[in-house]
């Protein structure tokens, strides 16, 4: 699979996001993200470096020591790849980053809720991920061969991400992240954290697909820095930005759903010998 060039340099923002008060949200929001960012850098408990050593976060041994399980769960979640749908369909605001089925995202955690559907079919993933303090998100992120999402920032400091590779092309080397200054390839089994508030950016330049599992979690902060934490989550609940993608995921967990019952009545049908 290749990646038209001209269709990453040049992609067409949706009609519904140009209204003025979603752009009024957005252009002051990013002021107030900005303002507070400091607050709670200042607050963290953990260094306010791009990446964060692991030592920080012990909850991430367990992951890391059953990764083989993960990818295992995953290999059988890309079975449905056709419904598993493009990260832009889940956040329209993020048409910038991902086009048509370069970046696919399937969700087991959004907006630290479980996703019952996703979840069914990745058990231990998810039970895993239970044990993460202040989940938010989790995903396979899928990332296709020769695909780019370019340099981007998140929203708030307030949320940290840690990656673990799962399906990684031979060529590691070529399928890398840079956060801030630093780059990394991803390696199977391999677990690191960053903030991803820093500019960061993707390459696989490699003609294989790409599978990590991407989680987000709250920054460990003191008292203060925790409570701007959740009432800024609390505002963000309120505004498109948060119901735009929620009600997307409803509708990629019901396609899904729908896609497990052909596969499942598929395999009964070759397996019934009336038939």
């Amino acid at each position: 699979m290749t990646t038209d060039p001209k269709l990453a340099a040049t992609p067409e923002k949706p009609a519904h996001l140009n209204k003025a008060k979603r752009a009024f949200v957005k252009r002051n929001g990013k002021k107030i993200v900005r303002k507070i960012a400091k607050f709670q850098s200042k607050q963290s408990t953990v260094p306010d470096t791009p990446k964060i050593d692991n030592s920080y976060f012990p909850f991430l041994d367990a992951i890391a020591n059953e990764w083989e399980t993960i990818r295992d769960e995953a290999q059988t979640v890309l079975k449905f790849r056709e419904d598993i749908p493009g990260f832009q369909d889940i956040s329209p605001d993020q048409y910038r980053l991902a086009q048509g089925t370069n970046w696919k995202t399937f969700i087991i955690y959004g907006f630290g809720q479980m996703l019952e559907t996703n979840a069914k079919l990745t058990p231990r993933t998810a039970e895993l991920l239970q044990a993460v303090p202040n989940l938010q998100t989790a995903m396979f992120s899928i990332l296709a061969p020769g695909y780019h999402i370019p340099a981007h920032k998140g929203v708030t400091k307030g949320i940290l991400r840690s990656h673990i590779g799962l399906i990684i092309p031979n060529d590691y080397e070529k399928c890398r992240i840079r956060v801030d200054d630093t780059i990394t390839a991803w390696k199977p089994g391999e677990i690191f954290v960053f903030d991803d508030t820093y500019e960061h950016e993707v390459w696989n330049d490699t003609d294989e697909e790409r599978v990590i599992l991407l989680f987000d979690f709250d920054r460990p902060m003191k008292f203060w820095g925790r409570f701007l934490n959740k009432s800024f989550l609390n505002i963000m609940k309120m505004t498109a930005f948060y119901k735009d993608p929620k009600k997307n995921l409803a509708t990629a967990e019901d396609k899904l759903e729908a896609a497990i019952r052909r596969a499942d009545q598929a395999m009964e049908a070759m397996s019934d010998p009336a038939g």
